[in-house]
């Protein structure tokens, strides 16, 4: 089976003083989830699409959501502490409520990623075929520097350099395997998935992303992506 998790479980600090977490904030008179949802909904693939939120807004996400998409494969559960503890979340979520197969995928996407496309979603299904991780990437445009403590330490050749959007996709049983061996200090560290598969020894594949698949982190991106979907309101 293939699962979707929509990753929403961040208060959006850096968004600066809002009375929501940045995920329920609007573009063009709708929110930020439900723009990204509404992607994941057209999608016939999914077994079910988890939304994962934090404690707090859990009725009020299961409220908006209800009320706006009628799709019963949407179901509202609670996130971790980290990212991963998230992802293991919906993991367990998928071992209690569903029937479970080795072959079962998870495609991962953050909530605040709303113009996505269907084509990078459907890339990392179909990747997910050969490999038991897949991350979506943009080639990087500009000289990527590494530096520790004030000082560049090196500077990667470009051509191989890439910056990493989401979804991101794993096969479930490998990644919840090594996870539950890995060491407290090693959760607290790798925030990435693909980097849990790295490490468990398993080839990453990448699909190509687009520029368009924007975070929306700061107020810039916010104001930014209010006029995109705009933009797009208009095309349609």
């Amino acid at each position: 089976m293939i699962y979707a998790q929509i990753m929403a479980g961040g208060i959006g600090s850096r968004m600066g003083h809002t009375e929501r977490p940045k995920q329920f904030l609007t573009l063009a008179e709708k929110p930020i989830i439900i723009h990204t949802l509404e992607k994941f909904s057209l999608i016939p693939d999914f077994e079910k699409i988890i939304v994962s939120i934090h404690p707090k807004w859990v009725q009020y996400a299961k409220d908006l959501i209800v009320n706006t998409i009628k799709d019963p494969r949407i179901v509202v559960i609670e996130g971790g502490a980290e990212r991963n503890d998230t992802v293991m979340k919906a993991i367990q979520y998928i071992s209690e409520n569903c029937e479970t197969t080795d072959e079962d995928v998870l495609v991962m996407h953050d909530a605040v990623r709303p113009f996505v496309t269907r084509r990078i979603i459907m890339d990392n299904i179909t990747k997910s075929k050969d490999y038991a991780a897949v991350d979506t990437v943009i080639p990087a445009t500009d000289t990527i520097v590494q530096a520790k403590d004030g000082v560049i330490t090196n500077i990667p050749v470009r051509d191989e350099m890439y910056q990493g959007q989401t979804p991101q996709t794993i096969n479930i049983l490998a990644f919840s395997k090594f996870y539950e061996q890995m060491s407290e200090e090693q959760r607290q560290t790798l925030s990435d998935s693909a980097k849990v598969m790295l490490l468990a020894g398993y080839k990453v594949g990448i699909v190509q992303g687009e520029e368009s698949n924007i975070k929306i982190t700061r107020p810039y991106d916010l104001h930014i992506s209010d006029i995109i979907a705009r933009e797009n309101l208009n095309v349609q």
